[in-house]
């Protein structure tokens, strides 16, 4: 199954909005941000075939601008006739100190949504096994996922739809480059270990400073993480602030860097395994053959 794309007229469908956008700005400067989120949001999904066997989708949602703004953006496409898949908003409440446990189950009820809240106290594990001072994002990241695949499996989802953004794939790419010592980042589209479920990332194509801004004009109740959002000196905030003077002093090179991401030459890297090095010969030349 594939998503006709068709043109920023035909995605106004006449001018009408999902009643999620009830009191959201009416200016020229949001539709034209909510339409190019939209666009790249249909895009992405085409482009790496997200809807292919599937009917029912688990998305996860955090509390933060991203997650809200994926899920407002899949809504308007469903309501719209162009995401013919079910979806479940899905948050783990990890027992974090003071979690405003009431803004996401009555702001999901508010805009009807299927949802699911989920407790389990990971923040206890995260911060008995993390020694002080080291940062808590990757088991907290496992446990989250392992959680959430559960959760896909129980309520009968293909897969788990997650809100990482452009920054994010560009962020994750160079801290392998620079820590990891391997050319990698976050795929749009990936098979969990198991192998039973699809994890997909639609905003892919989206920039984060546009669902900052979209976050902000549709009044999303935002929930701050207090466990690893308030440590220092993580190494995916310094790729985020190179990442950030590069745009500064040359605009545009993060969608530059986006495209080189989608067009490998292996046989211009090193990878042995990837390019079949041992296989180039040359052509002989015709003083060769006399």
């Amino acid at each position: 199954m594939t998503l006709a794309l068709k043109t920023d007229d035909d995605a106004e469908d006449g001018g009408q909005r999902h009643p999620l956008f009830a009191d959201a700005p009416q200016s020229v400067s949001f539709n034209k941000l909510r339409k190019r989120l939209l666009r790249q949001v249909r895009q992405a999904i085409e482009d790496f075939s997200m809807l292919k066997g599937q009917k029912r989708w688990l998305v996860g949602v955090s509390g933060g601008k991203d997650s809200y703004g994926l899920l407002a953006l899949l809504m308007d496409l469903k309501w719209r006739g162009l995401l013919p898949v079910e979806l479940i908003a899905c948050n783990l409440d990890q027992g974090q100190p003071n979690f405003p446990k009431h803004i996401l189950p009555d702001y999901l009820s508010s805009i009807g949504v299927r949802h699911r809240i989920e407790y389990r106290d990971t923040y206890s594990v995260v911060k008995e096994k993390v020694p002080e001072g080291a940062t808590y994002c990757s088991l907290c990241s496992r446990l989250r996922r392992g959680n959430l695949y559960r959760i896909a499996r129980e309520e009968g989802c293909e897969a788990l739809v997650l809100g990482h953004h452009r920054e994010d794939i560009l962020e994750t790419f160079f801290m392998n480059f620079f820590h990891g010592g391997r050319l990698a980042s976050m795929p749009a589209k990936l098979v969990n270990d198991e192998g039973d479920l699809m994890v997909l990332r639609p905003l892919a194509y989206a920039a984060e400073d546009d669902l900052a801004k979209f976050a902000a004009a549709m009044r999303f109740p935002i929930i701050p993480c207090d466990l690893c959002g308030s440590q220092d000196g993580l190494q995916r905030n310094a790729m985020k602030a190179m990442l950030a003077d590069i745009e500064a002093r040359m605009p545009g090179r993060k969608d530059t860097m986006l495209r080189a991401l989608s067009h490998v030459n292996p046989s211009h890297l090193l990878d042995p395994a990837l390019f079949d090095f041992s296989s180039l010969m040359t052509v002989p030349s015709d003083d060769d053959q006399l």
